[in-house]
Parts: C-alpha cells; sequence; structure tokens
C-alpha cells in the first residue's frame, strides 16, 4: 500500500513539538535569511554584475529545498503566507526558464551559453531539487503546474544527456537527481524518467568524460561503477543521495547486484564509519567520509545534511528488506545527528556538529590564523552554503513516513510517536511519550500482523501479547484489543570499539535513543578532568527549555593544580555530572562540551 505523511498524524510529544517548531518558527526564519540574503531576488533574473550579489551555483537549490518544505506544511494546514510565496516563486520560474525548459539561475545570469560544461557546478543537483520540490507542490495542492515545468526540464536534460549526448559531463558532480527522477516517475506515470535516473548511475565511473572533481575520483564516488561499491567514500551527502537512488533504482528495475552494494555500503557506514549520533562524514576535507574507525570528536564535520541523508537512505533499506536495523540507523540520526542541526529557538542552524568542542582549542593560533579549521561553537542563522536548513524545513514535516509502513494486511512501526496512521481501511494508532518514556500502547484495525521494532538499545522489553521474533520486529497477529509494548529506557554508558583511538578509556551516556553529553555550563570549566564511573542513582529532571529530560550522574573529578608534572596518584574528589540531550548542546552560549567523558568503570583505584 502506498502510504505517505498525509496519512499520518502526530497528535504530541517530542516529533509534534520540532513540526510546530519547524512550521511555526524555522520556515520563516529560512525565508527571512534567503530573502536578505538576494537567494530570492536571484529568481527574477536581475544580476546587475556587482560581484557581491553575484548568485551562487547552488542558490536555486537552496530556494527549491524551501519550496518544498512549505508545501509539506501546506499538506497538512491552511497555510496562505506560505502558499502566496510558493506560488510567486514557481511564477518567477515559469517566466524565466528557456524555451527548451531549462532553468538555471547561475547559467542563465552569470555565464550564459556554458551551461552544462562544467560537471561540479551544481546544475544537476538544482534540477534534482527543483522536481522534489514539484513533486511536493503537487502532493499538496493536487495542481499539476509545477510538476509539468520540472517535466520539461527533465526531458531538456534527458536531450542533452542521452539523445543528443552533448553535454561536456555524464553524470551529475553532486548527486541527487537520480532520487529525484524516480519521484517524477511516480506521479506521471512516464518510464523513461526511470530510465535516466537509471542512466545516471550506471555510467558513473565508467566513462572518461567525467572528469573527477579536483582530480579525486573519490569526492563523487568516481572509483568504482555502482554495481560494485563495497565502501562509502568521498563527499558523504553526494554518496548517501546516490545510495538513495540506487535502493530506488534496484529495487524498480529489479537490479539485484545493484541493491547488493547498498547493503555493502550500509555494512560500511554502520560498522566503521558512523558517529554513535549518527553523524557521519568524519573529514572536513571534502567533507567527506575518512578511512574506517576514523572518528575525531573535536574535529568532527558529520553535516546536518549528511544525517538526513543516512536517515533517507536507511529507512528506504528498512522498507525494501523489512529488516529493523536499519531503522535503527534511522532512529539514531534522527534524533541526534539531525536534530543537533537547528536551534531550540527554532531559528539557527548548524551545519556540522561535533562531538567535542574545547574553547581552549579556538583561542590557539593556528585556528585564529586559518590554518586549522573547527566548527563554530554557536549556531548560525543563514549560511553561505545553506543547505542545512531548508534541509530540516523539508524533513521534520514528513516524519510521519519514518515511523509506520503497510504491506497489503501487515503493518510495520519502525519509529514511536503518538501518532495516528489511516489508510485504505486500515487504522494504527500509538499513545506514548517517546522518547522519555518506554510505553507504546498500539492499537490496530484492518491487520492481520503487526511488527514492533525491538530497537537495538533496547535491554529489556516486555508485550502483553504473545508474539514472534522477525528481523528485528515483534510480530503480532492478535489485534483485537489494544497491544502494550513497554521497553526499559534507563541511562547506560557506552563504549566505543578499541580500533576509534580518541575514545580510548572513554564511555557516553545515552538514554534510550538519545546520546547526551556534558557541558561546561552546567559543570566544571575543564570538562577534561571529570570521570564516569557508573549509572546507579542517576537523577533525571524535566527541562521546559530542552523539552526533554536531563540526567546527573554520580562521577569524580581529578582536582585542580597548578604543577606542570607529579607522581600520579588516584587522587579524585566526588562530584556530579550534569548532562543534557545531544541535540540540546550550544544554546546557552558558548560552552566547553563532551559527549565521550573518561571512564573509570570497573577499574581497580
Amino acid at each position: 500500500m502506498n502510504i505517505d505523511y498525509r496519512n499520518i498524524e502526530l497528535r504530541s510529544g517530542f516529533w509534534k513539538q520540532m513540526q510546530k517548531l519547524n512550521s511555526e518558527t524555522a520556515i520563516n526564519a529560512v525565508w527571512d535569511r534567503f530573502d536578505e540574503s538576494g537567494r530570492i531576488s536571484a529568481f527574477r533574473f536581475d544580476w546587475d554584475g556587482n560581484e557581491n550579489k553575484k548568485p551562487h551555483v547552488y542558490w536555486d537549490s537552496d530556494v527549491f529545498k524551501w519550496m518544498e518544505g512549505a508545501c509539506r506544511i501546506m499538506s497538512k494546514e491552511e497555510r496562505p503566507d506560505l502558499e502566496e510565496k510558493v506560488n510567486m516563486l514557481i511564477d518567477l520560474i515559469e517566466k524565466k526558464r528557456a524555451d527548451d525548459g531549462y532553468f538555471n539561475i547561475y547559467f542563465s545570469v552569470c555565464e550564459p551559453g556554458k551551461r552544462f560544461t562544467d560537471r561540479n557546478m551544481h546544475e544537476l543537483y538544482c534540477a534534482g531539487h527543483m522536481m522534489e520540490a514539484a513533486a511536493a507542490h503537487y502532493y499538496a495542492t493536487g495542481s499539476d503546474r509545477f510538476i509539468k515545468i520540472a517535466a520539461d526540464y527533465a526531458d531538456c536534460i534527458e536531450k542533452v544527456f542521452v539523445t543528443e549526448g552533448i553535454a561536456e559531463f555524464e553524470t551529475p558532480g553532486h548527486q541527487e537527481i537520480e532520487l529525484a527522477l524516480i519521484k517524477l516517475y511516480k506521479i506521471t506515470g512516464e518510464e523513461h524518467y526511470l530510465k535516466l535516473s537509471e542512466h545516471f548511475l550506471k555510467r558513473r565511473a565508467v566513462n572518461s568524460k567525467d572528469k573527477p572533481i579536483d582530480g579525486n575520483i573519490y569526492h563523487a564516488q568516481d572509483n568504482r561503477p555502482v554495481e560494485e561499491i563495497d565502501s562509502a567514500v568521498g563527499h558523504a551527502v553526494r554518496c548517501l543521495y546516490m545510495l538513495c537512488g540506487m535502493a530506488d533504482c534496484a529495487v524498480l528495475t529489479g537490479n539485484k547486484k545493484m541493491f547488493e552494494a547498498c547493503e555493502r555500503t550500509y555494512k560500511d557506514i554502520v560498522n566503521s564509519k558512523m558517529y554513535i549520533t549518527g553523524g557521519v562524514g568524519a573529514t572536513r576535507f571534502s567533507e567527506a567520509f575518512s578511512m574506517p574507525y576514523d572518528l575525531p570528536n573535536e574535529t568532527a564535520y558529520a553535516e546536518t545534511c549528511a544525517a538526513i541523508g543516512l536517515m533517507m537512505f536507511a529507512d528506504r533499506m528498512c522498507k525494501y528488506t523489512r529488516d529493523a536495523r536499519y531503522a535503527d540507523t534511522v532512529e539514531r540520526a534522527m534524533y541526534n545527528g539531525m536534530c543537533s542541526g537547528i536551534s531550540l529557538s527554532g531559528d539557527a542552524f548548524f551545519y556540522e556538529n561535533p562531538l567535542e568542542i574545547n574553547l581552549g582549542s579556538h583561542r590557539r593560533a593556528a585556528v585564529k590564523d586559518g590554518h586549522v579549521k573547527l566548527a563554530i561553537t554557536q549556531r548560525q542563522k543563514v549560511f553561505l552554503c545553506s543547505c542545512c536548513p531548508p534541509n530540516i524545513n523539508r524533513v521534520i514535516p514528513v516524519i510521519g513516513e519514518y515511523i509506520y509502513d503497510v504491506e497489503g494486511r501487515t503493518g510495520y512501526i519502525n519509529q514511536f510517536a503518538d501518532s495516528v496512521l489511516k489508510a485504505g481501511g486500515i487504522e494504527i494508532t500509538q499513545k506514548t511519550d517517546y522518547p522519555w518514556d518506554g510505553k507504546v500502547t498500539i492499537t490496530a484495525k484492518g491487520l492481520d500482523k503487526l511488527y514492533i521494532r525491538i530497537p537495538s538499545w533496547c535491554r529489556h522489553f516486555s508485550i502483553n501479547k504473545d508474539y514472534t521474533v522477525c528481523s528485528g520486529y515483534a510480530v503480532v497477529e492478535d489485534n483485537a484489543e489494544e497491544t502494550v509494548f513497554e521497553m526499559e529506557i534507563k541511562p547506560i554508558l557506552i563504549s566505543s570499539c578499541n580500533k576509534v583511538t580518541q575514545n580510548a578509556c572513554k564511555a557516553a551516556l545515552m538514554r534510550g535513543p538519545l546520546v547526551y553529553c556534558a557541558e561546561s555550563v552546567d559543570n566544571c570549566e575543564n570538562l577534561y578532568s571529570l570521570i564516569l564511573t557508573d549509572t546507579n542513582e542517576a537523577e533525571e529532571s524535566y527541562s521546559e527549555m530542552f523539552r526533554g529530560i536531563l540526567i546527573r550522574l554520580n562521577g569524580l573529578k581529578i582536582p585542580e593544580s597548578d604543577e606542570l608534572y607529579s607522581e600520579a596518584k588516584a587522587n579524585y574528589e566526588k562530584t556530579k555530572i550534569r548532562f543534557i540531550p545531544y541535540y540540546g548542546f550550544a544554546n546557552r552560549g558558548e560552552s566547553n562540551m563532551l559527549v565521550w567523558l573518561n571512564y573509570k568503570g570497573g577499574m581497580p583505584s
């Protein structure tokens, strides 16, 4: 059964609050910054040659993502303010596009005559985001006006790249159009859009016409044909968007080799290249995946868009395989790696999401001189490359799609949220205060079987009915009355593989799906002097500011000393260590922050 976010209503709790924040604050804040920066007026094609106001190659995509987010909000709410803005942009696109359907701000006003000559100039990336925005507009309004504009552009691209083959490159430098074309195919039923997506995927890394970007065959995944890849390399967002397109294309065309490549690459990511927060892309260099187990905390890149890309890819794999381990990855990334990208106030954002902030490092000469780059310590309202804010705008409204799935008369609960799904005579309801509480009361109508994900973090759970276990799900066949699924949620300390050398002798705190961190504003200035011991006698309290539970643990502290070197002694003071959810760090001014703290549990004194 084809279900989407329009069939699902969030009623209360964590994600309902996030949707409210996005709808009331974030979507407007991003528009205002895009208007101030010139992104909106650029759609008028009125650049006057002033280099300070020159449109960037990715401005189209920033605004298209905002449009997609606005349309998704419009599909669930009466929002004439958003509708007016979206319609104004569609009017401009329709008016300014070329006769053959081509639309790109930069190449139309800055370098006319050079379209499709430079693989790294984001033309196909921007085109893909237009198609996604058009799909969202179609679902929100029922109008096919924008989708026809997007289809005309797709036809132009197909002519240039396939029919005539006159472009100076053969595949996108920044993948995204591959998955967008499949959305276009599903709406229009035109199979040539699916074939164009497959063309871009299968021609990758097999033709010398595609010059590696900056001479790096890994940056845009040009190292191997897609059916042969077995590891995540290069720019993290490009890689994950490509994997989304590969998964969709593989299933729709029956390409087993391509799907197996998705499975291999997923394992490589989660087994050796993913942070505990679900962040991916460890290195600032090329915003890329690094070597296996190279997961530095202070210099972590972990772009917000990459966490979103991982969510999108893992959710596809979950629904195509019915294996709950993929939904575990979605959960890790959505609560931690994505939510840390937006401030608690909803109007400021992070591009990078480090797992450690040491303000002392920012005062070093090498950092001040720009020789060493560290992530900013406070969220910004807009970035030169501002892809992450509108990406959050477009994902939060459709979070319901990650919660449920239905196949025939079998229902799947992949994520937990107070919500209801209604589609085709089937109704599934969850009553819960997850992730703060582990009790989920479920009612299901019109189903023969209900699959309930058993989270990988969950040590103990109970169900009030008979069940079997299959691929990480508890399978319940008696849905006549309420099913009560209860998970034990309590603070636990997590260690990492000893190959992650930066985390040696350290532990991180989790409670359910949430990663926690310590900030100096709640503790001492020198967080490195704190030592975790255990989670016995953990104290929990609810915070309105963080919209969630804070934790205090008993721990140890190394006494302060000005003596540079001294005899090593097990000399500790007892202390309380205070933790906040990782998604809430850097919301109270500049502060040191650690996810991984020294750990003494089980060691002799």
